[in-house]
Formats: structure tokens, C-alpha cells, sequence
């Protein structure tokens, strides 16, 4: 017979991110109440000085600039100790010439609270979790991937883009949005729920048929 193994049940999509307080590269981090109506990046990694983590931190970094702009915040985690990210931090310093800016936390129950812990992957290393945590404190979106493969950063950066047109504009975007082969850098209009809508909407927006109705993406 197969074991079953009981894991921390992750949080989903629509609720609220699990608060926590603790040290970090940067200094201590009491969230969600130092990043109210900001959006968050929360993600993990296996372990410090490890070889994918180490590319994935360096283009996190390259990339936080562009966070920055649209204002999202990074948050790196390991259930590794404080000294341990401290340390590595400096390490790639040294090795890269590189200054990870973004806080590195260190507390063993975001593991547990955010379903970090996978043991059928690891039982002592966190897999590769993101969680993109709106203004609200709410998951707006996650993904997990094993700890063999790294993450694309700028997928994860696009994928803020699509979250905050829907979150500012009400509006869904397509595959491959900004750069979808059919419909370019359009945005869909919500779907018609009335007969009256399904006559009315294709006269208003460009349109493949009255339930696919798109529009120029709002600047």
C-alpha cells in the first residue's frame, strides 16, 4: 500500500496570504502590515549555495528594477537560517560581483504555513513555490516547480503585468499576452452574460465571435 503523506495545505488563489514576522538579509519583516497596498513576490528556494538558486537570485536581481516600476516587492525564503542567507548573500558578492537587495527571510513556519515543504520531492528542502500576493494580502496567483529547475523570471514579470491589467482594468488577456500571434497585445473584454450582451458587445469591441471580444490594451 502506498503511504500517504499529510502536507501543510497550500493557500489558494482568492485568500488571504498567511502573515508572519521574522528576520531577513535586509532586517526584519512583519507581513503583510510593512507592504499594505503593495504587491508581493514571495518565493522559495531549496537551500542556500545551491547552483540553481544562485542563477535564480542573480536574475531576480537583475530583474527588481522592473518589479520596482510596477510596484511589487520581493521576497526570497529558504528554510535555511539567518547566518546561512547572510553568508550566502555575501558569497555572491564576492563571486558575481552582484548586491541581492531583496530580503531573504528566515523562519521555519512560512514553509509550513505556504505548503512549501513537499516531502515527496524532499523532506528537507523547500521546492521552488512563487506566490504573487496582491495589495489586498490575497494570492493572486502561484506556481510550484520541482527543485532540478529553475525558474523563469521573466514569466513571472509578465504574468504581474496580466494580473494587474485584470486587478486595474477588468480585463482577462490572452496566451502569450503582450505578444499573442492572433491577437498581439489586445485585452479581452468580459465574456457576454445576457442575449442582449451577446448582440451588443461585437458592435463595441473587435471580435471573433460575440463571446471573444477584444480591445486595445489600456496604457
Amino acid at each position: 500500500m502506498e503511504n500517504i503523506v499529510n502536507t501543510p495545505r497550500i493557500p489558494l488563489i482568492g485568500e488571504h496570504a498567511p502573515a508572519f514576522s521574522c528576520a531577513s538579509t535586509t532586517g526584519p519583516i512583519n507581513f503583510p502590515e510593512d507592504y499594505k497596498g503593495r504587491w508581493v513576490i514571495l518565493f522559495s528556494h531549496p537551500a542556500d549555495f545551491t547552483p540553481v538558486c544562485t542563477t535564480e537570485f542573480i536574475w531576480f536581481q537583475a530583474k527588481k528594477s522592473e518589479f520596482d516600476k510596477r510596484n511589487t516587492d520581493l521576497i526570497g525564503y529558504s528554510v535555511d537560517g539567518i547566518h546561512s542567507h547572510i553568508a550566502w548573500v555575501k558569497n555572491i558578492k564576492e563571486k558575481f560581483n552582484i548586491d541581492i537587495e531583496f530580503p531573504i527571510a528566515a523562519h521555519p513556519s512560512i514553509a509550513t504555513n505556504y505548503g512549501m515543504m513537499q516531502p515527496s520531492a524532499d523532506d528537507s528542502h523547500t521546492v521552488r513555490a512563487v506566490f504573487i500576493i496582491n495589495p489586498k494580502g490575497q494570492i493572486a496567483a502561484l506556481m510550484y516547480y520541482p527543485l532540478s529547475n529553475g525558474r523563469n523570471i521573466d514569466e513571472i514579470l509578465r504574468l504581474v503585468d496580466s494580473l494587474q491589467m485584470t486587478a486595474e482594468h477588468g480585463r482577462a488577456t490572452p496566451a502569450n499576452w503582450p505578444n499573442n500571434d492572433i491577437f498581439g497585445s489586445d485585452v479581452i473584454v468580459p465574456p457576454a452574460t445576457s442575449m442582449a450582451e451577446s448582440e451588443a458587445n461585437p458592435a463595441k469591441y473587435e471580435h471573433k465571435d460575440w463571446y471573444l471580444c477584444t480591445e486595445k490594451m489600456p496604457k
